[in-house]
């Protein structure tokens, strides 16, 4: 598999040759516009101009981009906790396990999932832009775009954890995954404890955005808790 893993012990990092075929993205939306923009818009202008493509179908596809939520992703956590052949797919190849939920990424870049245990962490970064699983997550936020995340993710992992909230014990592995053009990562959260008897709906509303990337724990409300 084609990752770049890293954990809190080694802070070697690769120089990032690793296939991103756009420039660094900045960090506020403020500024001329790029180069990579400029060429986006004629493309764009092309495409319309020999009828390959329509403003409408543009517009449409924009907008389902943008329509993407982390719903989809919770459904496939959901599905790993209550189905182990299920996990044990989506583990040794998401595209396939996707595929098993009526879910086809097509052309778009392969994905991993990397699942949490009890001695290992996993948190997601991409170190050079913003390499992103939009189609499980949706939009990413603003801080995952952000160069103190982007740089702090691999030097300080259990530092930038702590500061979303999430303490990591000192005897469990913090693995840092490097996203690229060509791969994606999906965190397979941990089943929280006491829903042993919780439908796939139910669990699917425990896992947040910040559950796939690896910066939140899913938990039940302790008032909310079915038998477990």
């Amino acid at each position: 598999m084609h990752e770049h893993d890293h954990d809190d012990h080694d802070h070697d990092h690769d120089d990032h040759d690793h296939g991103h075929p756009h420039a660094p993205r900045k960090d506020h939306d403020s500024g001329p516009v790029s180069a990579y923009e400029m060429l986006e818009e004629a493309v764009r202008t092309l495409l319309v101009e020999k009828g390959v493509l329509t403003p409408q179908e543009i517009a449409a596809s924009v907008d389902l981009m943008d329509s993407r939520t982390p719903a989809l992703g919770a459904k496939v956590v959901a599905r790993a906790w209550v189905d182990p052949a299920f996990r044990r797919l989506l583990l040794a190849d998401t595209r396939a396990a996707l595929l098993q939920m009526g879910v086809d990424i097509g052309a778009a870049p392969e994905f991993a999932t990397v699942e949490n245990s009890p001695r290992v962490h996993n948190v997601i970064v991409c170190t050079l832009c913003s390499c992103y699983p939009k189609m499980l997550i949706g939009i990413p936020p603003a801080w995952y775009k952000s160069l103190a995340y982007r740089s702090r993710t691999v030097t300080d992992p259990r530092g930038v954890l702590a500061e979303f909230g999430v303490e990591v014990p000192g005897d469990v592995e913090v693995r840092v995954h490097d996203s690229t053009a060509d791969l994606r990562y999906l965190v397979l959260p941990m089943r929280p404890k006491g829903t042993r008897a919780w439908s796939e709906a139910d669990l699917a509303a425990l896992v947040t955005r910040d559950c796939l990337i690896g910066t939140a724990i899913p938990v039940a409300p302790k008032g909310k808790r079915k038998a477990a």
